[in-house]
């Protein structure tokens, strides 16, 4: 799963044509966690799910990957 969370999130960050580090300001977290993140290294913690979803218009499920959307 967190191979999708990890796409999911980058592909989120690349079509807000933002940096990592731009991404994680929004998020309050560093460049290095958006990194991990994206590089299947981590997880991130539910409220970051619900962040990313919120401030980026996208559902929890699109980025947990239980939807295509």
């Amino acid at each position: 799963m967190n191979d999708i969370i990890g796409v999911r999130i980058k592909e989120t960050r690349m079509e807000a044509q933002l940096t990592q580090a731009e991404f994680g300001k929004k998020l309050n977290v560093s460049q290095d966690t958006i990194s991990l993140w994206e590089k299947h290294k981590s997880l991130p913690q539910v409220e970051h799910i619900i962040m990313i979803a919120q401030l980026f218009d996208v559902t929890s499920d699109y980025l947990l990957g239980l939807k295509d959307y």
